[in-house]
């Protein structure tokens, strides 16, 4: 979406140096998903303390159970596709100024 809006440049140098962004629009978008980001683990720590663990305190949850792993060909819900095959045709189609398009 193309939305016009005064930025404070100082601001926006700042976060650009801050981050490796190229384009003003890169710093403005990591900016705005931090934002998202942010409100999200908002809603998740509202529940901190509020919910009881009833379970094995013993299990490590970083780590995957032995018995958990199978293989691709035990997972019915997989589906492997063949690779694609794709062609690009030689001739392209560019636009003028004028917003038409026209053959090269």
């Amino acid at each position: 979406m193309r939305t016009n809006i005064v930025i404070d440049p100082d601001l926006l140098d700042a976060a650009m140096k801050a981050g490796p962004y190229k384009t003003k629009k890169e710093a403005v978008e990591a900016g705005l998903r931090l934002l998202a980001r942010q409100a999200s683990y908002r809603e998740i720590l509202k529940w901190k303390g509020k919910l009881k663990w009833e379970g094995d305190e013993d299990i490590d949850w970083t780590q995957p159970r032995v018995e958990d792993e199978v293989t691709p060909a035990e997972r019915p819900e997989t589906v492997e596709e063949p690779a694609g095959r794709y062609q690009v045709k030689a001739e392209a189609k560019t636009r003028t100024k004028a917003g038409s398009r026209a053959r090269r």
